[in-house]
């Protein structure tokens, strides 16, 4: 994609990144709907619909900058669905299972967007191939960024199911440091370094779906 120009990248990658922020907050919703929390639903944010979702620092600036400036990661984020713990039956089990849910939904768009990219390979749509290796990679990096054990990541609250109940209290207090944590991690390549080998490992594998390999 080298011959692109920015707007070119733009115009392949928004799309990709709206939904895969959207739907990543919206399977959190959805779960934990399931899980007996209406909260999301009463608030109506229980749809695909972007709007009712973008964060537009988390959604919009932050990955725009990630790309530009080719950091080797993009990521973003939406506002977060608001999920009620207290309406659980068996709220820390439950919670990790609501937090799983938005990782998981990442992967099953990556597939959605490698078979985007198998198509535009088979019919030689450049701009489909391109928006498919796009879906897929934000999608991977989400998944994987969001199980890393930092609060608020989704992968803290799944570690937390597993800490006692007061090492989990002090352990989830940690989130107001949490972006800055992610901050340091990114610019200090340590990010790259932890994550470097699953994502090569897991971008294979859909990239062997989509037709092609890395």
């Amino acid at each position: 994609m080298n011959e692109f120009n920015l707007i070119q990248i733009i115009a392949v990658w928004i799309l990709p990144v709206i939904f895969a922020v959207t739907v990543h907050e919206a399977a959190h919703g959805w779960v934990a709907k399931i899980y007996g929390d209406n909260t999301a639903s009463m608030l109506g944010r229980l749809t695909l619909n972007p709007i009712k979702h973008i964060d537009p620092v988390g959604t919009i600036i932050i990955p725009g900058l990630l790309l530009v400036t080719g950091t080797g990661f993009v990521f973003g984020w939406a506002k977060p669905v608001p999920v009620d713990a207290r309406n659980f039956k068996n709220p820390r089990r439950d919670m990790a299972v609501v937090a799983l849910a938005g990782p998981v939904s990442n992967l099953l768009m990556a597939v959605a967007w490698a078979l985007i990219a198998r198509f535009g390979v088979s019919i030689g749509l450049e701009y489909a191939l391109e928006m498919g290796k796009a879906g897929i990679s934000i999608n991977v990096s989400l998944a994987f960024i969001n199980l890393l054990p930092i609060p608020p990541l989704d992968g803290s609250r799944v570690l937390a199911r597993f800490l006692p109940a007061r090492l989990a209290w002090q352990y989830e207090k940690l989130e107001r440091w949490g972006f800055l944590i992610m901050l340091v991690l990114l610019y200090t390549k340590i990010l790259n370094l932890l994550l470097a080998i699953p994502m090569y490992m897991a971008l294979n594998v859909f990239y062997s779906i989509a037709g092609f390999v890395s």
